[in-house]
């Protein structure tokens, strides 16, 4: 059938299986917007208040399914709104495919009204990206940059499309949804070497990531953990992955990782790392990071074996076939002594968490909080994030119990990130999706509680209010003297009555008994709640590695110095 290329867009997103769009309508893409109108019965759309609110609904749509988010903006400044969102995208490897408009191409490169190149701004953070110029090649650009953003190390597409293209005619055809290309296989002698040395460790360690997450590996990591005695640890994208009430996990290491984790992989052995890359945040210092450890690491991108830490071995190529091969050529073994000291760091952690929680009785906890979350909340509810303090807090203290339950952004650490973000998650799975936040991350993006109510997307919004930037703040009170530089807020906002401004139902918490009520209430309701949480603004997340510090620097708790007075 023949079809104008606005119509042939959309056509094609319906073929390859999309069935929700997050967008904002424009001069240059008012065309695909009149083609969705068309199609309105075969594919939904949702109205972000801004672009970039689309780009982070789009990515924890992704987050939440694994299926490939799509966003939509026009031109200039449209475009340009959805650049943080593919960066976030970029940096945690999350499929997505964005999609723009263009001035035609006969204005292409004249300074036209709202003309940008996009393809040029976006180049660092895609894996790829379209400037399409001809209404023939159009179908199956779109299909290729689908192929493109779910294959190998997954991660965002953009694809640009001129005025002149989306007017144009041409014959569509419909074809089947494009697969995942499939990795290469690791060669047999990689995975036999990787079995040997498991064989010969005495204290293994599994450590998981994003791309373990991501493929849906934490049955087979148990199963292969119970068999040899290891234990399981994961970096900040690969939480959900494994329960948390698993014997065998410790949850996540590094900077702010769990005190039994980080210290259990640093006298690891072996570190058997699956589909994650070893960030600054994971390693700290890494001329010192497991210095007496072997790293096996399987990874699909080439680029991430030996990039930050040496390994013994790196096998590239599809991680999930690398790891059953590997699994079952290793003999099941018991290793008690190991066993027994990992029961050592984990009654260490918990003797330490009980410090902390003595020591800060200044106002409502953050782990009063979350304990109050985990009683709460269902295996199947949602956890969003935007970043800071209360970011870390949640990776910490929450317990998942399912897979793709954890939505924030790890590798950018976007600000703002997580309302977005959290409707994209629900209009994903219509499972329940609680958003935890903080004053400075919220004043980011808060316009998007008009997306929420407008469409009554039931987010609950717990907002840890401390009225500072927090984790800056912590950095200023452990390295920095004490220098609060633009750090304390002393905002005025009234974060109850903004939320009934917006339309969304507001509660304020000042105690664990008020939080657990107005937390209840909108567990049971069916609408957008911002729960507006008073917190002290000394809190500190602990551990903590100090910058540039190994795991041996790791603070484990602060002393409280007397306050000192302003001169």
């Amino acid at each position: 059938m023949k079809l104008n290329g606005a119509e042939i867009v959309v056509r094609t997103l319906i073929e390859q299986g999309v069935t929700d769009v997050f967008g904002y309508p424009g001069g240059q893409v008012i065309n695909i917007y009149d083609a969705l109108y068309k199609y309105q019965e075969e594919i939904n759309h949702i109205l972000t208040a801004h672009e970039q609110g689309a780009s982070h609904a789009a990515d924890g749509y992704s987050r939440a399914t694994g299926k490939v988010g799509v966003c939509l903006a026009t031109s200039g400044p449209g475009a340009t709104n959805l650049v943080t969102g593919i960066a976030t995208a970029m940096l945690d490897s999350i499929p997505l495919v964005a999609i723009t408009g263009n001035v035609p191409c006969a204005l292409i490169g004249k300074d036209a009204f709202q003309e940008i190149d996009i393809t040029g701004v976006t180049l660092p953070i895609t894996k790829h990206n379209f400037f399409v110029k001809k209404i023939e090649d159009l179908a199956d650009t779109l299909r290729t940059a689908f192929a493109i953003a779910k294959s190998g190390r997954p991660g965002p597409v953009l694809v640009d499309i001129p005025k002149d293209v989306q007017l144009a005619t041409y014959e569509y055809e419909p074809q089947p949804p494009v697969k995942r290309t499939p990795p290469p296989k690791v060669d047999e002698a990689l995975v036999e070497r990787a079995a040997e040395l498991l064989s010969l460790s005495r204290r293994p360690y599994i450590y998981i990531g994003g791309g373990a997450a991501g493929l849906g590996m934490g049955k087979a990591v148990i199963e292969f953990a119970r068999k040899i005695d290891a234990v399981i640890g994961c970096s900040f994208m690969g939480l959900s992955a494994v329960p948390d009430e698993n014997e065998r996990f410790l949850g996540m290491q590094g900077m702010h990782g769990h005190y039994a984790s980080t210290i259990a992989q640093k006298e690891a052995d072996l570190i058997l790392a699956v589909g994650v890359r070893f960030s600054d945040r994971a390693t700290g210092n890494v001329k010192k990071f497991a210095k007496n450890a072997r790293i096996v690491q399987l990874d699909p991108d080439p680029s991430e074996v030996n990039k930050n830490v040496r390994v013994t071995l790196g096998l590239v190529g599809d991680v999930e076939d690398s790891f059953k091969r590997i699994a079952a050529r290793c003999e099941a073994e018991k290793r008690p002594e190991w066993v027994a000291r990992v029961e050592e760091l984990k009654a260490e952690e918990a003797r330490l968490q009980q410090e902390i929680e003595e020591a800060n009785k200044e106002k409502i906890t953050p782990k009063q909080v979350f304990d109050v979350i985990n009683a709460v909340k269902t295996p199947e509810t949602i956890i969003a994030t935007d970043v800071g303090q209360h970011q870390m807090w949640t990776a910490q203290y929450v317990s998942f119990a399912r897979p793709r339950r954890w939505i924030s952004s790890g590798g950018l650490g976007t600000m703002g990130f997580g309302l977005g973000a959290a409707m994209g998650a629900y209009v994903a799975t219509g499972d329940k999706t609680v958003l935890i936040t903080g004053d400075g991350s919220f004043g980011m993006n808060l316009n998007e509680l008009a997306t929420a109510v407008s469409y009554n997307i039931p987010i609950i919004i717990v907002l840890l209010n401390n009225g500072v930037l927090g984790m800056v703040r912590q950095w200023q009170t452990l390295f920095f003297g004490e220098r609060y530089s633009q750090t304390v807020l002393s905002r005025q906002t009234d974060f109850v009555k903004l939320a009934e401004a917006f339309g969304a139902v507001g509660k304020r918490a000042e105690t664990p008994e008020e939080f657990e009520a107005a937390f209840q209430e909108a567990f049971q309701a069916n609408r957008p709640y911002v729960i507006d949480v008073t917190i002290g603004k000394d809190e500190m997340v602990l551990p903590m590695l100090p910058p540039g510090g190994a795991i041996d620097d790791i603070i484990v708790k602060v002393e409280k110095k007397p306050r000192r007075k302003k001169k």
